[in-house]
């Protein structure tokens, strides 16, 4: 029996490679809104974080996230993700 590849995606904020599944995806959709998308289904350019608040903190200071989605993210943008990712980190496990 063939195994399944399982897509790998890399945390932003601590550079380690996780199952896609296993990360949260910050979507810029195609009229260039900043969201986080957790079921990994939401149209537009993606990059990844695991759900650890310190690697939000690391993508954020090191600007990783407006790299990997050239664009610039506004100061409120990162405060909902930390919101949404506490949330989401509270309903998740």
């Amino acid at each position: 029996m063939v195994q399944k590849k399982i897509p790998m995606r890399q945390c932003l904020g601590c550079r380690e490679h996780f199952p896609k599944r296993e990360l949260i995806r910050v979507v810029r959709s195609p009229e260039g809104e900043i969201t986080l998308d957790f079921k990994g289904k939401a149209p537009g350019r993606g990059a990844y974080l695991c759900g650890k608040p310190e690697c939000l903190k690391k993508a954020r200071k090191s600007r990783a996230i407006e790299r990997a989605l050239s664009v610039t993210v506004p100061e409120e943008v990162y405060d909902q993700l930390e919101q949404q990712m506490e949330q989401e980190g509270a309903h998740g496990e």
